[in-house]
């Protein structure tokens, strides 16, 4: 196929994905109607049995197994008491900080993020939590908007991260080792968030409520009882993949005993209970499931047609440096993030975007990690940033409003760009590690 045609086709497809989009259809569906529209416009493929073919391969990835797993763990922890206990539990160990309990809403978001994996129900969750007490406590409302926004984003960072499973099928990468490098920025990202509460708080003194009496330390380790627990079991569900004791669909599995126990020990577990995490597991995964699915279908069409060689040559004719290729690629990562959120945006590029970077020298690994803080920062930004749309749902405040109130924060995700841009092994020494 000579390189106008190509361009032609990408045109075509590009065209019919924004009217499909607009139109309110399933990203899925687009994905799927566009993959169809161009191999029977422009190649003389089998289109009916290449896509069933594919659609068919890309289901039973191994890697895939362990999705629908974390996030029935997670549905299962979620049932529990633990939004209630968190607050409880976290806010005498931080009390003694500038910012008080503002770093709760990291803190929690910290955790409830190694149990959901999603960035929407992390900040939701702790958000139903945490603003009711802070505003009865008379912490300012633009801190404790942009907290749970900013900190919400952790969802997809801090493993089990489903993004990074979704990234991992797409670009052949290895769950686990995307796993282990999401830790060390995922810790990054909280120390800047706990680093910014603090420098802000010790500038306006007068907007952070007085300190809580001290409480001992035997009091501190009771309320943070029911928070223990899940803490260990989290570090072991990890642990166990570090370690290479277990697959991630081995540890995801242990993860669900574990939370089944958990949920029975505090007593938020029941048939009703079990059975509505079950079926949000199963609503969830399907979604995933299909979305991936007809992605992988793009994948194959966009490769007949030839667009990811084209556009790695355009770059490669641009002479565009590695540096400047993610610069541009930051720019449209945001653009999309307007419209999409993070599953949509990673699969719908991953087709065109990965061959580009492969070409560019970047190693894989350390783009996924790039690619989810950009996500994070793309869940920020309106009019379709989720976690927006979360916060005003919750405090009633315009969208604008909370926007601004974020802001903050989204600087802070882009100085994490910035660091493991120029110190790459952020990423990449705990997989190292975990190989050596």
């Amino acid at each position: 196929m000579d390189q106008t045609t190509t361009l032609l086709a990408g045109a075509t497809m590009l065209a019919a994905l924004l009217v499909l989009l607009a139109s309110g259809i399933w990203v899925a569906l687009a994905l799927l109607a566009i993959s169809l529209l161009g191999l029977a416009l422009f190649t003389t493929a089998p289109v009916g049995s290449l896509m069933a073919s594919t659609m068919w391969d890309s289901s039973w990835s191994w890697a895939m197994t362990a999705l629908p797993l974390f996030i029935w763990m997670g549905e299962i922890l979620f049932r529990t008491r633990l939004a209630e206990d968190m607050f409880r539990g976290l806010g005498p160990w931080v009390n003694w900080l500038p910012g008080r309990l503002l770093h709760v809403n990291v803190l929690g978001c910290g955790l409830m993020s190694a149990v959901a994996g999603s960035s929407s129900v992390t900040c939701a969750t702790v958000a139903r939590m945490a603003l009711p007490e802070l505003k009865r406590r008379g912490y300012h409302e633009g801190m404790m908007i942009g907290t749970l926004a900013g900190s919400g984003t952790l969802g997809l960072m801090i493993p089990p991260s489903i993004i990074m499973i979704v990234y991992g099928v797409t670009a052949q990468q290895s769950v686990a080792r995307l796993f282990m490098a999401g830790i060390l920025p995922g810790l990054m990202l909280m120390a800047l968030f706990m680093g910014y509460v603090m420098l802000w708080s010790l500038l306006h003194p007068e907007k952070v409520p007085p300190r809580d009496p001290p409480m001992p330390l035997a009091t501190k380790l009771w309320n943070s009882r029911r928070l223990i627990p899940v803490a260990l079991l989290i570090a072991a569900v990890i642990g166990s993949i570090y370690a290479g004791v277990a697959t991630p669909t081995e540890a995801a599995t242990f993860g669900v005993l574990g939370a089944l126990v958990l949920a029975a020990a505090t007593g938020g577990l029941s048939w009703r209970s079990l059975a509505e995490s079950l079926m949000s597991a199963m609503k969830i995964s399907c979604m995933i499931s299909f979305i991936v699915a007809c992605a992988a279908v793009l994948s194959i069409a966009v490769g007949f047609l030839g667009i990811p060689q084209v556009l790695a040559g355009a770059v490669q004719a641009m002479d565009l440096s590695p540096a400047m290729l993610l610069v541009v690629l930051t720019a449209c990562f945001l653009v999309l993030g307007c419209f999409l959120e993070g599953i949509s945006i990673l699969v719908l590029s991953s087709a065109v975007v990965l061959p580009m970077v492969q070409a560019a020298g970047i190693d894989l690994l350390w783009f996924g990690i790039y690619i989810i803080i950009v996500i994070e920062i793309a869940q920020l930004t309106p009019p379709l940033g989720f976690n927006l749309f979360v916060l005003q749902s919750m405090t009633g405040r315009d969208i604008w409003r909370v926007t601004q109130a974020s802001l903050p924060f989204i600087g802070l995700l882009l100085v994490a760009v910035v660091l493991i841009s120029v110190f790459p092994r952020i990423v990449t020494i705990l997989p190292e590690l975990m190989r050596g």
